[in-house]
């Protein structure tokens, strides 16, 4: 009898170690996020209305025509007059960039965000055990992430995953190789840097398609520091809670959407095709359609799908067909980080999960101030909402991006402890946070340029661009 309740007894124990096992082993594979750092470049780097003007002026390949589509792509762009771009343009050589001026962009990037990110957070960069580096449109030999080992003096056995052409949504992308990665790794800290690399991809041809890139992307970067170590736990800002990659690479219309190629002229730039908000959409939706039910409460999932049943069933009777139900994502998410790809990127995820105002000021603000900083431009915008003091213990902060290939990426963030409160973190904000929102957001050019468009093209002069300089 005794043998027998030994026996009960050590199996029942057993089970309870397989149990605390499981739970124990889970509890490492959290992703958090320690601490984070956005590069803001010097001001001798800004792009103000009269340079973006002598920029264009030194394209001799544009026309009149070429110079009114210009004048309204920048207008309706929604970048301001204090984005940074790369040293070569200052120095009049974007038409001949070398590869030297792709890796000083980088440099100081690495250098200053970096830096700041390690004292910050007061980790070692031999504590590193996974260094991720995305740069869609700079390779280098060596890599961008040796030259972040060598600089730093990395261990040797440091995990490291070197990204390019991933786009815009590379970081997210990035975000989900760390995960898998602390899903095997115990007790490991990571290191990631996303940015993009303008100085060897501005375009100085005429083919329209190509020169928008040029009013669009502005430079910018972010380094991350996360960690799966529960020690770190009470230092962590935001856990990871879900993540949801969407590729429709294997339709045609949408890989061709966004591509860098070379014009007729042989010149490389960045393509942006006209069949991209037609991708951007489907991938939308089918990436909301995948994260949807992993984020929203049970009740809104129902309602939504009572809405749409009822809705089917009166499709008979035009009267009782009503409008297309739509799913309420504020239901399980505080805050919106969105892609700052353009004004009418913000604005068409605005009207489809009929964000407010509110809901939009950080991206739209974000897309003002630095532009559109390709996969960094999401943490910028989180930056702006730790700023405003908009993050408190427990809030959800949904995050979504495009990119090319064409991606969608999204994740969903919980917020550890409250945030916006520390003084002296070095939030790429802290200097111009109180005049945001911005009252005033009209782009100076219509008022500076915009005589253009009654010039006629027969007696048109590119000199004349300077009459108001």
């Amino acid at each position: 009898m005794e043998l027998l309740m030994l026996m009960y007894a050590s199996s029942i124990l057993y089970l309870i170690f397989i149990i605390w096992k499981k739970i124990d082993e889970r509890r490492d594979k959290h992703c958090y996020i320690l601490d984070y750092q956005c590069y803001k470049p010097t001001d001798d780097r800004m792009l103000d209305t009269g340079l973006c003007g002598e920029l264009i002026k030194r394209t001799k390949k544009l026309g009149l025509l070429e110079y009114k589509f210009l004048l309204k792509a920048i207008v309706s762009s929604g970048i301001g007059e204090q984005t940074y771009g790369p040293r070569m343009v200052f120095a009049g050589r974007e038409d001949n960039p070398a590869l030297e001026d792709g890796l000083v962009e980088m440099d100081e990037f690495f250098h200053d965000s970096i830096q700041k990110l390690l004292d910050k957070s007061g980790i070692a960069p031999s504590q590193i055990d996974v260094l991720v580096v995305n740069v869609s449109m700079l390779a280098c030999v060596p890599s961008l992430s040796a030259r972040i080992i060598n600089h730093y003096k990395l261990r040797h056995n440091v995990k490291v995953f070197n990204l390019t052409g991933m786009g815009c949504s590379a970081s997210l992308i990035s975000m989900d190789i760390v995960r898998n990665v602390f899903k095997s790794c115990k007790n490991a800290n990571a290191l990631l840097v996303t940015s993009e690399s303008l100085s060897s991809n501005w375009y100085s041809g005429n083919d329209r398609s190509m020169i928008l890139s040029n009013c669009l992307f502005r430079s910018g970067g972010c380094a991350m520091l996360l960690t799966n170590n529960r020690a770190l736990k009470g230092r962590a800002m935001f856990k990871l809670k879900c993540l949801v990659r969407t590729h429709h690479g294997a339709r045609d219309e949408s890989y061709g959407c966004c591509l860098q190629k070379e014009d007729d002229q042989g010149l490389l730039g960045f393509h942006l095709g006209k069949s991209l908000p037609k991708a951007a959409t489907r991938a939308f939706i089918d990436n909301l359609q995948e994260i949807g039910p992993k984020i929203l409460p049970a009740r809104e999932l129902l309602r939504f799908g009572v809405m749409t049943l009822v809705r089917k069933m009166g499709q008979r009777s035009a009267k009782l067909a009503g409008p297309r139900p739509v799913i309420n994502f504020r239901t399980g998410v505080d805050h919106f980080c969105i892609h700052t790809g353009g004004k009418a990127v913000i604005d068409g995820i605005g009207a489809n999960l009929q964000l407010s105002e509110h809901d939009l000021e950080p991206a739209r603000m974000t897309l003002h101030r630095f532009g559109n900083t390709s996969a960094s431009s999401l943490w910028y915008v989180l930056a702006y909402m730790e700023a405003k003091r908009r993050l408190k213990r427990g809030n959800r902060v949904f995050m979504i991006s495009f990119g090319a290939g064409f991606k969608c990426n999204s994740c969903l963030w919980e917020v550890v402890r409250d945030l916006g409160n520390e003084k002296g973190k070095g939030n790429v904000w802290e200097d111009c946070i109180e005049s945001y929102p911005s009252k005033n957001m009209v782009n100076p050019f219509m008022e500076k340029y915009g005589w253009i468009n009654q010039e006629d093209p027969c007696t048109f002069n590119p000199d004349s661009l300077v009459r108001y300089n």
